[in-house]
Order: structure tokens, then C-alpha cells, then sequence
């Protein structure tokens, strides 16, 4: 018997099974129709799935959190749980074997698949057919969540159907976030507390995603942070921080999401928030230039490895954004008064002199960057390693 060191997790196996479980839709763009799978391990559950012969349609499922038993129209389908989880592509073999030989017998797919001493992984929603919202049935996580950008692109995720995870340090930052989507998107709507520093709380938030709905299908890497300084005035200890966060950050999460999208087998999109800066960099921000610039590389770098998968990964480069309604900016918190010193100038000035720096004379909005990574995570175009400029037209931070 493998000790709990060594046996996955059902939320690391779930994304294997709602990959097998999607339907081909057809459309190049967007080839496959997805699932969205819960994860129960509860004593119940774990009960049920020791026990084969309980596999009556009639018997139904335990499911805490939800209706109980799962009514069952035909029986589970009861697997042998893989072992090693080092060898994830074995889990997806192994229980493409076992669903091939349940179709055979049932002539249709299983609602509940139960895996010894794992648990239970169940079809809360079933793929549909197209007509609904482009975002129906996937599952999105959004890191760096709580900040202004990150609260407007978790709204226009879940405007388009998505199942949003909103990922985040600060534990109060979500709370008002989950407290303000909850009610008009019931069930659509997750806290993760993750530190995109740490590799395992990035595995932890993943699998976490991955127990509650049974993958994921979006990743937008939002999180950063800024400072304000000359190089000669630059603590070496700030630039490393800047780094930890805005490169290695960046690195685990494209690496995490693309081990769970290349398990799950239905390509997904990445869509990592860059920056005007990555083109054309300010004085005294030499560490978030330089520091989102080599995030920028990465992403690009994750385009060329991605594609052979179907995971396309895309930027999206904004000038200040400061407020998304009443939730301010926590980047801008930070430099908003050094720069508002350089130029004598108080809140509402600088968002003056950022509007009127460009061409368009605008106004950049968390809901306009929400809908740069809308574009890319809808697939309105076969469009990978390209960069969307936010920016009010700004000639001097045209990608080049």
C-alpha cells in the first residue's frame, strides 16, 4: 500500500478525467466542450468508493455540499487508483482504459468514478452544446486577484460564463472579492490564498482548483509589484523581492498550469499582464521594468513550447491602471507618490497626466484590460505569443 507521500491527490487526478470526459465541438478555435467535475473526499465518499458493489444506480452517491446522494442514472464507474505520482501520464492512460471499457458495457459515460482511498470525482456540469456564453464550463485562475486589474478581469471572466478561481497573498483582498461575485455567480466563484513565490502553494492552489471543479482551462498571471527607485538608490534586497514575485512568480505559474492543461489534454489559454514598461521603461522604475520584461520573455518563451499542445499564451500590456471602481490599485498604491512628488501633482493630476500622455486621450480601465484578455481567452483570432498594448496609444511603447 503507497503511503500518503506518495499517492496523488484526487485533485491532482481530476484533471485527467474531465480532459477524457470532454466532447469535440468542431470548431477549430475551440475544439473541445468541457465538463466541470467536484471532487469528494469526505468520509462518505471515501466509504462509497471502497465498496464496488454500492455501484447501483439506484444506490446513488454520497455528496457532501451537495444534493444526496448524486441521483445516478447508471452505475460508477469504480477504478483502480494510480500510485505514482510522478508518472501523471499513466493516471490519464489508466483511466482512459477504464473509460473505454464502461462505455462499452453502459454505452455512456459515467456521472460518478470512484478511486480507492482517493474519493469520488463526479459530473457537476455536463458539457454543452454551443449557443451559451463563449465561457461556459471553464474554469479560469486568476492570480494577483485582489488588485484593481485582477478584480476586473475575475468580473469579465465570470460576465462570460467562466468559473473563476481568484488566487491571492492577502486572505482580506479576496474575502470582499468572493463576497462581492458570490450572489450574481453562485458557484462560479473561488477564494485561493496562494503566494506565487512559494512552488508548493502554487501546486496547493492549482490542485485546489483542480478538486473543486476539475481543472483548468484559463490562467491569467496578474500578480506584481512595483517600486519606486534610481539604480544607484536600488536596495539589492528590494530588486530581488520585485524579482521573486514579478519573474519567479510568473515562471511557476506558467510551468504549473501548463503540467495541469498538457494532464488534461484539451489545450487552454495563458494570458500573463505585461506592461507598457516592457517597451518603453520610465526612470526610477528600473526593477518593475526590468523585472516584468524578463516575465514578458517567459511568456513568449511558453508560446513557442506550449503550442504543439493547443495552449496558446498571450500578453496583454497596460499603461497606470489606478482604481477599478472603489478598489484601488495596490501597484499604484505603492508608487503613486513618488510619482506624484516628481511631477507636483496630487491623485487626481497624475491619472490627468497619465490620460493625456497619450494619443487617444483615455482613460485606461481594469475593464479594458479585461477585455484584451477576453479577446485572447474567447479565441477570437489563432492568435499566440502576440501582445495587446492598453495604453491610449502610446508610439513609444508600440510592441516593436
Amino acid at each position: 500500500m503507497p503511503s500518503d507521500q506518495t499517492r496523488p491527490s484526487l485533485g491532482q487526478i481530476a484533471p485527467a478525467l474531465r480532459g477524457l470526459l470532454a466532447v469535440a465541438s468542431g470548431d477549430d478555435d475551440s475544439p473541445w466542450r468541457t465538463v466541470i467535475l467536484t471532487a469528494l473526499t469526505d468520509p462518505e465518499a471515501l466509504a462509497y468508493a471502497a465498496h464496488p458493489e454500492l455501484a447501483e444506480p439506484t444506490e446513488g452517491a454520497p455528496a457532501r455540499g451537495c444534493p444526496a446522494p448524486i441521483p445516478l442514472e447508471r452505475p460508477a464507474l469504480f477504478a483502480a487508483a494510480p500510485v505514482d505520482p510522478e508518472t501523471p501520464r499513466q493516471w490519464r492512460e489508466s483511466l482512459a482504459q477504464a473509460l473505454e471499457q464502461y462505455r462499452a458495457q453502459h454505452g455512456a459515460r459515467p456521472q460518478v468514478v470512484a478511486l480507492k482511498d482517493l474519493g469520488l470525482l463526479y459530473v457537476a456540469e455536463e458539457a454543452t452544446a454551443q449557443g451559451g456564453p463563449p465561457l461556459e464550463n471553464r474554469v479560469a485562475l486568476v492570480t494577483g486577484a485582489g488588485g484593481a486589474i485582477g478584480h476586473g478581469i475575475c468580473a469579465g471572466l465570470l460576465a462570460q460564463g467562466a468559473h473563476v478561481a481568484a488566487a491571492d497573498l492577502s486572505e482580506e483582498s479576496l474575502k470582499h472579492l468572493v463576497g462581492e461575485f458570490e450572489q450574481p455567480y453562485p458557484g462560479r466563484i473561488l477564494s485561493v490564498l496562494m503566494d506565487v513565490t512559494n512552488e508548493a502553494s502554487v501546486t496547493r492552489g492549482f490542485a485546489q482548483v483542480c478538486a473543486q471543479w476539475g481543472g483548468v482551462d484559463i490562467v491569467v498571471i496578474n500578480a506584481g509589484i512595483a517600486h519606486v527607485a534610481a539604480l544607484t538608490e536600488l536596495p539589492l534586497e528590494t530588486f530581488q523581492k520585485l524579482e521573486r514575485v514579478n519573474v519567479e512568480g510568473t515562471l511557476l505559474s506558467l510551468a504549473e498550469a501548463a503540467r495541469v492543461m498538457q494532464l488534461q489534454g484539451t489545450g487552454g489559454d495563458m494570458v500573463l499582464v505585461s506592461t507598457k514598461n516592457v517597451f518603453a521603461p520610465g526612470a526610477r522604475f528600473g526593477a518593475y521594468s526590468a523585472t516584468k520584461a524578463a516575465a514578458h520573455q517567459l511568456a513568449r518563451i511558453a508560446s513557442l513550447e506550449l503550442a504543439e499542445f493547443g495552449i496558446r499564451v498571450n500578453m496583454v500590456a497596460p499603461d497606470g491602471v489606478f482604481s477599478d471602481g472603489q478598489r484601488k490599485s495596490g501597484l499604484w498604491a505603492a508608487v503613486g507618490p513618488d510619482r506624484m512628488k516628481a511631477r507636483g501633482l496630487d491623485e487626481q493630476g497624475l491619472e490627468e497626466y497619465y490620460r493625456n500622455r497619450n494619443l487617444l486621450k483615455a482613460r485606461v480601465t481594469a475593464k479594458h484590460v479585461a477585455n484584451a484578455v477576453l479577446f485572447f481567452v474567447t479565441r477570437q483570432t489563432p492568435t499566440t505569443g502576440a501582445t495587446i498594448p492598453i495604453d491610449g496609444g502610446l508610439p513609444e511603447a508600440t510592441p516593436r
